[in-house]
C-alpha cells in the first residue's frame, strides 16, 4: 500500500512540475506553477494581440474611377461604381488581388438615405486617384463585373457601418492597408 501512494504521490508532483529536491524541505512548485501560468498568459495574449491585429473591419478597398446613378441622380435606385477594388475574402482573412470593372448596387430597403449619401461620397472621391475604405468585412459585398458585362441583377449595398472613408495610413494602424492600396494603384496602371 505504501508504494502505490509513493507512487501516485510523485505522479502528481511531476504534475506540477516540482523542482526542488522533495528532501530538502523547500517547496518550489508554487514558483514554478507561477512562471508556467505567466507564460501561458504571456502565450495566449500574444496570439489575441495578432489575431486583433490581423482582422480590420472593412469589406471593399477601392480607387473609384466614376460612378452612375441609375435612374437618375436625385433619387437613385441603382448604382454603377467604376473602378479598381481589393475585397475581403472572409474565410482566408486577406483581400482579393485588385479586380478592375465595376460594382453594381441596389438601393437597400429602409436605407436609401444611408446608401445614397455614402454613394455620394464615392462619386465625390471618383477621378481623384484617392483610395477609399467601405462596406463591412463579414457582409454580402457583391461581385466585381467586368467592363465587359452589361449591368443586370444587381447586388443589395450593404450598410457596413463604416461609412466611406478616404484611406490614411498611419503607422502601425492596419500594415496591410499602403500594401493594398499600392496593388490597387498599380492595377489601375495596367490599363
Amino acid at each position: 500500500m505504501e508504494e502505490i501512494q509513493t507512487g501516485v504521490r510523485l505522479k502528481v508532483e511531476s504534475t506540477f512540475l516540482r523542482t526542488s529536491d522533495p528532501n530538502s524541505g523547500k517547496d518550489d512548485s508554487m514558483k514554478t506553477a507561477r512562471l508556467t501560468l505567466t507564460v501561458l498568459l504571456g502565450v495566449m495574449l500574444t496570439f489575441t494581440a495578432a489575431t486583433l491585429s490581423a482582422s480590420d473591419p472593412i469589406g471593399i478597398y477601392a480607387l473609384v474611377d466614376k460612378v452612375i446613378f441609375e435612374p437618375s441622380e436625385g433619387a437613385p435606385q441603382r448604382v454603377q461604381i467604376w473602378g479598381t477594388f481589393a475585397l475581403a475574402d472572409v474565410v482566408s482573412r486577406v483581400y482579393t488581388k485588385p479586380q478592375r470593372g465595376y460594382l453594381y448596387y441596389a438601393v437597400p430597403v429602409g436605407k436609401e438615405e444611408i446608401a445614397r449619401k455614402e454613394w455620394a461620397d464615392l462619386k465625390s472621391v471618383a477621378g481623384t486617384g484617392t483610395a477609399v475604405a467601405f462596406g463591412a468585412r463579414h457582409s454580402m459585398l457583391g461581385k466585381v463585373r467586368p467592363d465587359s458585362e452589361k449591368p443586370g441583377s444587381p447586388d443589395v449595398y450593404n450598410i457596413g457601418g463604416t461609412g466611406v472613408s478616404r484611406i490614411n495610413p498611419v503607422p502601425g494602424y492596419q500594415d496591410n492597408m499602403n500594401e493594398i492600396v499600392a496593388q490597387l494603384k498599380a492595377a489601375m496602371k495596367k490599363t
